[in-house]
C-alpha cells in the first residue's frame, strides 16, 4: 500500500489569508512545472518519429515496406503491435512507477522525486537517441515512462502545497500548460529533423533531455514545500520556508493548519482502506472516470499519432507534420482560456460546452473520411483542409476543459483522509487508459477504419450526460469543506453519505 502523504492542496490556507504571490512560489512553480514539458514532449515526438522513414527502416522495416506498398490499405499502414507498443511502453511504465513514487515522495520529499523523475526520464532519452536495436529502444522509454510516473505524482503535489489558495488553480494548470508547449517544441523539432537524414529521428529522441536537465538542475534551486518538511519532523525548517514562500512573517494560522494535518495523517495507517468507505464512492468514481473520459475523448490519438493519422489521410510527410505543429498550437494557446476562466465560469460549463463542442468536430470528421476516405485513395485537398480544421477545434475544446480539469477536479474532491490514495487511483487510471489507447489505436484504426471516430463521438455523449447529470461543481469552495457543501447537497451523491447506512457497511 502506499503510504499517506499530506497534500496540502488549498496551499495557503483560506483564500483571505495575508500570504502574497512571492517570486520564489512563481518561480519554483515554473520550474516544477517543466515535469509537465518532458511528458507533453515525448506525447508530441512520438508521433513524428513513428512516421519517419529512417526510424522505421531501422526498427520496423514490415511497417516501412506496408507503408510504400501502392495498393496498401490507408487504415492499416501502420498497423504493428510492435510500433505501437514503442509508444505505449512509457505508459505502462509510468502507472507501476507513480506507485513507487508516492512511497518516495512521502520518505524523501517532493523536490528529491523531481530529481529521480529527472533521472530516469534523462536516461531513457540517452537510450532511445542511441539506440542500436528495438530492446535498447524500449528500455529506453521505460525509462522514459519512469521519469513520468515520478514526474506526476510529484509536480501538481510540489504546486499545490505552495501556492496561496486564490492562485492555486492558475499555477496548478501551468503543469498543464507546459504539457501543451512541450507537444508543440515536439512538433516543430519534427518537422525540422523529417529530412535530416538519416539520424533526425535521433535529434529529435534527443531534445527530450533538455526538459529533463532543465528540471532536474532547476530542482537543485527551488525549496521543499513545508508540507513536506513538517511531515518528516523537519519543523523549524518548514516554519521557515513557509515564512520565505509567503513573503510575510504572520504564517502561524497556516503553519498550524499543516501541523494539524500532518498529525491527522500520521494516525491514517491505511489510506486505501479509507477509499472502500461508502462516504468516499462518490469522489472515487468521479476522479477516475474523469481520467477514462479524459482519454476516451480520443485526444491522444491526436496527440500521439497526429503525422501518421494525417498521411493515412493522404497528406504529404512534410505537410502531415506541418498540420501536427498547427494543432499543437491551438492545443497550447486554448489552455490559456482554462487558466483564466476556470475560477469564473466554473468547471462544470466549460466541461459541458467542450463536450458538445468535440462530439460535432469529432463526428464531421468521422463522416468526411467515412465519404472521402477509401482503402487506396488520397482524400481530396479541400476535404483535407476541412479535416484539420475540424481537429482544431476538436483539440481547442479539449485544451480548456477534459485536458487540464481532468487533473485539477481529483486533486480538489477527495478529504484529507483519502487524498493522497484518491488521488494515486486517479494517476494511475490515466496511464493504464493511455496505454490502452497508445497500444490499441493503429489496430483499431485499420479494423474500424473511419467508424473509429464515431467510436470516440459514443464516448463523448456518456461524459457530456455524466458532466450533466453526475458532476458537482467545485469553483470557490474550500477543499476541506466539499463533503458538506457539494457532495451532500448533490441530488444523487447526497445518499452515500447517510450515516445510519454507513454504520451499517
Amino acid at each position: 500500500m502506499a503510504p499517506a502523504i499530506t497534500p496540502i492542496q488549498n496551499g495557503g490556507g483560506d483564500v483571505n489569508s495575508p500570504a502574497k504571490l512571492t517570486k520564489q512560489v512563481v518561480v519554483c512553480s515554473i520550474i516544477a512545472a517543466f515535469g509537465g514539458l518532458m511528458f507533453g514532449y515525448d506525447i508530441g515526438i512520438s508521433g513524428g518519429v513513428t512516421s519517419m522513414d529512417d526510424f522505421l527502416l531501422k526498427f520496423f522495416p514490415v511497417v516501412y515496406k506496408k507503408k510504400h506498398r501502392v495498393k496498401e490499405d490507408n487504415y492499416c499502414k501502420y498497423n504493428n503491435q510492435t510500433l505501437q507498443l514503442f509508444t505505449s511502453s512509457l505508459y505502462l511504465a509510468a502507472v507501476v512507477c507513480s506507485f513507487f513514487a508516492s512511497f518516495c515522495c512521502k520518505k524523501l520529499g517532493r523536490k528529491r522525486t523531481m530529481q529521480m523523475a529527472a533521472a530516469f526520464f534523462f536516461v531513457g532519452v540517452i537510450l532511445n537517441t542511441a539506440a542500436l536495436n528495438l530492446p535498447m529502444l524500449i528500455i529506453g522509454r521505460l525509462c522514459l515512462g519512469a521519469g513520468v510516473g515520478f514526474g506526476n505524482q510529484a509536480v501538481p503535489l510540489f504546486i499545490s502545497e505552495i501556492a496561496p489558495a486564490k492562485y492555486r488553480g492558475g499555477l496548478n494548470i501551468c503543469f498543464q500548460m507546459l504539457i501543451t508547449v512541450g507537444i508543440l517544441i515536439a512538433n516543430l523539432v519534427n518537422y525540422i529533423t523529417t529530412n535530416i537524414h538519416p539520424y533526425g529521428w535521433r535529434i529529435s529522441l534527443g531534445g527530450a533531455a533538455l526538459p529533463a536537465i532543465f528540471l532536474g538542475l532547476g530542482s537543485l534551486l527551488i525549496v521543499e514545500t513545508p508540507a513536506s518538511l513538517i511531515e518528516r519532523d523537519l519543523t523549524e525548517e518548514g516554519l521557515r520556508v513557509l515564512k520565505k514562500i509567503r513573503g510575510v512573517e504572520d504564517v502561524e494560522k497556516e503553519y498550524s493548519e499543516i501541523l494539524q494535518a500532518t498529525e491527522t495523517a500520521k494516525k491514517i495507517k491505511h489510506p486505501f482502506r479509507n477509499l472502500m468507505k461508502r462516504s468516499s464512492f462518490p469522489q472515487l468514481f468521479c476522479g477516475t472516470i474523469l481520467q477514462v473520459f479524459q482519454q476516451f475523448t480520443g485526444i491522444n490519438v491526436i496527440m500521439f499519432y497526429a503525422p501518421v493519422l494525417f498521411q493515412t489521410m493522404g497528406i504529404s510527410g512534410d505537410a502531415s507534420l506541418l498540420s501536427a505543429v498547427v494543432t499543437g498550437s491551438i492545443n497550447c494557446l486554448s489552455t490559456l482560456v482554462a487558466i483564466f476562466g476556470v475560477d469564473r465560469v466554473g468547471r462544470r460549463f466549460l466541461l459541458i460546452e467542450a463536450a458538445i463542442q468535440m462530439l460535432i468536430s469529432q463526428g464531421l470528421t468521422g463522416a468526411i473520411l467515412a465519404t472521402q476516405l477509401h482503402s487506396t485513395n488520397a482524400i481530396p485537398k479541400l476535404y483535407a483542409i476541412i479535416v484539420v480544421l475540424l481537429i482544431c477545434v476538436f483539440v481547442s475544446g479539449f485544451a480548456w476543459s477534459w485536458g487540464p480539469l481532468g487533473w485539477l477536479i481529483p486533486s480538489e474532491i477527495f478529504p484529507l483522509e483519502t487524498r493522497t490514495s484518491g488521488f494515486f487511483f486517479a494517476v494511475s487510471m490515466n496511464m493504464i487508459c493511455t496505454f490502452i489507447i497508445a497500444q490499441a489505436f493503429l489496430t483499431m484504426l485499420c479494423h474500424m477504419r473511419s467508424g473509429i471516430f464515431f467510436f470516440f463521438v459514443a464516448w463523448i455523449v456518456f461524459m457530456g450526460i455524466f458532466a450533466v447529470f453526475l458532476l458537482p461543481e467545485t469553483k470557490g469552495i474550500p477543499i476541506d469543506e466539499m463533503n458538506e457543501r457539494v457532495w451532500k447537497k448533490h441530488w444523487f451523491w447526497r445518499r452515500f453519505f447517510d450515516d445510519k447506512v454507513e454504520s451499517q457497511v
